[in-house]
């Protein structure tokens, strides 16, 4: 079986830089520090999907970089990946412990789609078997996005969900990236410079 771990980069992403810090470097930062997470994976190849031009240089030799519009739907995006199951995970999530992508594959033995809620709404990732399932249209900054798609599916046992994380959607969330983890290498560098 095949499976992909995409990055996913979007502009937006930028705005949680802190006061001093530039919101370009800061969205290469956490983007960088949220592929290192997922290339650092067994049994899954990495992926980076960006809106953002300029990021190649932040992946390993070989990665495959899809460029998307900036408003492409989820839906779309997943249809362009080739794999037997993938997770999408949101770029902002510098410190995401792996263990959680991999619980987002080992769900979907019970779901067709499996989410990784994000604190204050959305998600941090999802994941689902390819091709996704024709009824399910995800977005990973819908404020409650679990409650979409099971809306959408035709039956709610489809969409499980797993232990949540954070994302770093306004400069406040920065807060919370724990000093104590392992990880977030970039992120921290240019938080402590900044």
């Amino acid at each position: 079986m095949t499976r992909i771990a995409a990055v996913l980069v979007r502009q937006h992403m930028a705005q949680a830089a802190p006061p001093g810090v530039d919101p370009g470097e800061f969205l290469e930062a956490v983007a960088e520090d949220t592929y290192e997470v997922v290339a650092g994976l067994e049994l899954v190849t990495p992926v980076l999907i960006t809106s953002v031009p300029g990021l190649d240089d932040i992946v390993w030799p070989g990665t495959e970089v899809i460029t998307i519009e900036d408003d492409e739907p989820l839906k779309v995006t997943l249809a362009r990946l080739k794999a037997d199951q993938a997770a999408v995970i949101a770029a902002d999530a510098p410190d995401l412990p792996g263990l959680l992508v991999g619980k987002l594959f080992r769900e979907l033995g019970r779901a067709e789609i499996t989410i990784c809620p994000a604190e204050n709404g959305g998600a941090v990732a999802m994941a689902c078997a390819l091709p996704a399932p024709a009824w399910a249209d995800p977005d990973l900054d819908d404020r409650d996005v679990v409650a979409t798609l099971r809306a959408q599916a035709p039956g709610p046992r489809r969409v499980a969900t797993t232990p949540g994380w954070h994302r770093l959607r306004t400069h406040v969330d920065v807060q919370s990236l724990d000093p104590g983890l392992e990880g977030w290498d970039n992120t921290r560098a240019l938080l402590t410079a900044g």
